[in-house]
């Protein structure tokens, strides 16, 4: 094993496929001259030519649509957006182009491509800078969805996605690029569509994914010197998610809490706990709970964001309000 950045484990995950296969190629906005807004193409200018690095315009529908072209020509381009943010802009083309391609060319066309780029919030970037997009993007059949939360599922889950013959949500994170993280020497995969138990527990299983997974670590160790016992399951794909996962951890533990970075209203975290109450309600001794982000737009004041943020306070409240229902 070795430690490498997330940014890093991104870096190694696209090179190590485009040597192996001459149809991908990377594009975007300042990922070739620049080494990419965050520095995750750091060099690959200089290994795979402007041919295969590709300096786009600050232009994302047209550099999307560019993109789903080529991959249904038998390319499998890795679009970056600067921020998932920006990637409003191409919606439509990753919407209404890539996720329905293969439906509606009936199988003739599909779309292998990865749109990928920093999600959620980073601190003081206010409103339009600061969106989460998992649940987004997870309301569209066509798409697979994806949201690692260390260098090892980044890369692993990375080289999944570009081999793979669906196009791809990728969301990283702006505040995880500099995260450090064991990742193997020797080529890895890591399979779209499972779960992982990150930590086992057995009296309540919390739910998470993507960078507010750290806040779970954080709050189990506390409550561990309480004497409560948390598993923490991070679900690392959205769409398609890993039910059996969560269900059999809630047959073992029959608490669960839901942890999410995004807004409540058609969430994540609110189709885990429609799931469990249809799929595992013998076993629950407590309603799943759900955190998130209040149902506001994100504010600039640092003040404001702690409150805005899912936070130890409002979790731990969660979770005993689980552990000590009458």
């Amino acid at each position: 094993m070795k430690t490498i950045q997330y940014r890093e484990a991104l870096r190694e995950a696209m090179s190590e496929e485009m040597r192996r296969d001459k149809s991908v190629f990377l594009l975007g906005e300042e990922v070739a001259e620049y080494n990419g807004a965050y520095k995750v193409s750091q060099g690959m200018l200089d290994e795979f030519g402007p041919n295969r690095v590709i300096d786009t315009p600050i232009a994302e529908l047209g550099f999307a649509g560019i993109a789903v072209g080529a991959s249904m020509n038998g390319l499998r381009p890795i679009v970056e957006f600067m921020t998932w943010n920006f990637a409003i802009l191409a919606a439509d083309q990753i919407i209404n182009s890539a996720a329905k391609m293969l439906q509606m060319s009936g199988g003739q066309y599909s779309c292998p491509i990865v749109f990928r780029g920093g999600n959620g919030q980073a601190g003081q970037l206010a409103a339009t800078h600061s969106q989460s997009f998992e649940a987004f993007y997870a309301h569209v059949p066509g798409l697979k969805v994806i949201t690692p939360s260390s260098p090892f599922d980044a890369k692993g889950l990375l080289k999944s996605a570009i081999r793979d013959n669906d196009p791809v949500v990728f969301l990283e994170s702006e505040k995880m690029y500099g995260d450090k993280g064991e990742v193997p020497e020797d080529e890895y995969l890591i399979p779209i569509g499972v779960a992982e138990v990150k930590r086992k527990g057995k009296d309540l299983t919390l739910v998470s994914f993507g960078k507010i997974i750290k806040l779970a670590f954080e709050v189990a160790e506390i409550l561990e010197k309480e004497g409560i016992s948390i598993e923490i399951i991070d679900l690392r794909t959205i769409r398609p998610i890993d039910y059996s996962t969560v269900v059999e951890s809630v047959k073992k533990t029959n608490r669960c809490v839901v942890l999410e970075e995004s807004w409540p209203l058609a969430s994540i975290s609110s189709e885990i706990a429609y799931h469990l109450q249809h799929y595992a309600f013998d076993y629950l001794d407590a309603p799943v709970k759900r955190v998130t982000q209040t149902d506001t737009p994100f504010a600039f004041s640092p003040t404001l964001i702690d409150e805005a943020l899912p936070n130890v306070k409002r979790l731990i409240e969660a979770i005993k309000s689980c552990m000590y229902r009458k």
